[in-house]
């Protein structure tokens, strides 16, 4: 395996709800998920599926480290998560993108200053370079007529669109999507799947929670089922047909 294609590696990890700041897990903890072992690879596209509760979007926070790992070994884009500091965070989020359930737009700001602002705060200076880069990212989200548009004016699928434009902003290598089409009908839903399609071929990894069914079976992926405090990669065709 060539380990600089590597996005994703967990082993033999434990996840709990902790306060945060805890150095080693109490009982008091919750345990989450045990016995936790995945590797995705640069260009992967992986489901996340289970029940309400089951540890899909808790194991998202910790690859992005706002869940603490606690137990286990884990890098994320090259990171150590076990001993990432305080100070590491803002370089961790900006190998890769996050795209959440709501989508944290800024409703004062039209498109062009969600991302301009994004842009700013993580480290672009050059004007020409960050009108450059909104421009390649708009394209790619197929916003390009959007630049300034409010987000109140934008549909939903539009919304989110300019989410994942602003998660691709710094050309991630790894996109965590956290039930990117729970909020939309099934022809827009089907656009978000085509605008993921497109990314991961240019060798972004996906990671993406969903209670979607149907999206599966329509663009099927590796694919791992939450259940009992475990994860598990399950056959599609006999998940499906059974």
């Amino acid at each position: 395996m060539d380990k600089n294609k590597c996005v994703i590696e967990l082993r033999n990890v434990s996840i709990y709800h902790t306060d945060g700041n805890a150095k080693h897990p109490k009982k008091e903890d919750e345990l989450v998920l045990t016995d936790v072992n995945l590797r995705v690879d640069e260009g992967e596209m992986v489901y996340f599926i289970g029940r309400v509760g089951s540890g899909k979007s808790t194991l998202l926070k910790t690859l992005y480290a706002e869940v603490q790992l606690l137990e286990g070994e884990g890098r994320v884009v090259g990171m150590d998560l076990r001993h990432l500091k305080q100070k590491d965070l803002p370089y961790l989020r900006r190998k890769m993108g996050i795209v959440f359930q709501d989508y944290q737009l800024l409703d004062d700001r039209n498109v062009f200053y969600n991302l301009y602002d994004v842009m700013r705060a993580t480290g672009w200076d050059k004007d020409a370079d960050i009108r450059r880069r909104i421009d390649e990212v708009l394209t790619v989200a197929g916003l390009q007529t959007k630049a300034y548009k409010m987000p109140h004016e934008l549909s939903g699928g539009e919304q989110q669109r300019l989410v994942i434009a602003r998660a691709l902003l710094n050309a991630p290598r790894l996109l965590l999507a956290d039930e990117p089409t729970g909020n939309l009908d099934p022809v827009t839903a089907d656009g978000i799947m085509k605008l993921f399609e497109e990314i991961r071929s240019r060798g972004t990894a996906i990671v993406m929670t969903t209670h979607n069914t149907a999206l599966i079976e329509q663009y099927p992926a590796r694919t791992i089922m939450f259940a009992k405090g475990r994860i598990q990669e399950i056959d599609l065709d006999e998940t499906f047909s059974s």
